[in-house]
């Protein structure tokens, strides 16, 4: 398969920047409930708008910010770096607040399917690809973040015929298990695979 090998002759450096960012998620496990309530906001912002800004963002604010800034000074941050939706966004993180715990919450699920379910029901403004962002952030590897340019990707390499109208529930799993086929392939877990497939189409390896 040409992704297969496109990805195998990544050169060395950029495998050291993935493998520097899978260490970085799996530190989570020591850090406190207000830095993963921080990822949590990070991924809220992510949601069709630019992952860039959306750092941008979590740099100034930091972890305290998010937790405890007022509505207005989150809402002025966001505006400063131009990123879509502030309103909303605004919004949805005050309102996420009632969740400051999301790291003991998330700890206590079965598993990182089950906690991806609870918190597209139960936090508002994240779906299943800003959930599985989130829950890949903070050390949890066995999820497909579908975003736009790991969706492109899969088209390109006929993985999909299709972009889905939509990525509702049904959608997102069905493709999740396409991804999943080919991280076995690659012998890669779907995190590890994920930074490189959004390398090759960004350009950089984010969080």
């Amino acid at each position: 398969m040409n992704l297969l090998k496109e990805i195998s002759s990544i050169n060395k450096e950029i495998k050291n920047k993935v493998d520097s960012r899978l260490k970085e998620f799996s530190s989570f496990k020591n850090k406190s409930e207000k830095e993963w309530f921080s990822e949590l906001c990070f991924c809220i912002l992510t949601a069709n708008s630019k992952a860039r800004t959306a750092l941008q963002i979590q740099n100034e604010l930091g972890a305290e910010g998010f937790c405890n800034a007022c509505a207005s000074d989150v809402k002025k941050c966001i505006m400063k770096y131009k990123h879509r939706f502030h309103n909303n966004k605004t919004r949805f993180i005050v309102e996420a607040r009632k969740h400051l715990d999301i790291k003991k919450k998330t700890q206590s699920m079965k598993n990182s399917f089950e906690a991806r379910e609870w918190i597209v029901k139960n936090i508002k403004g994240i779906g299943y690809k800003e959930a599985s962002h989130f829950l890949r952030n903070v050390g949890y590897f066995n999820l497909a973040i579908l975003d736009r340019h790991i969706i492109n990707l899969m088209i390109e390499n006929k993985l999909l015929k299709e972009k889905p109208k939509s990525l509702n529930r049904k959608n997102y799993l069905e493709i999740e298990q396409k991804f999943f086929k080919l991280s076995k392939k690659a012998k890669m877990l779907p995190a590890e695979l994920d930074l490189y497939m959004w390398y090759m189409k960004a350009g950089d390896v984010l969080k």
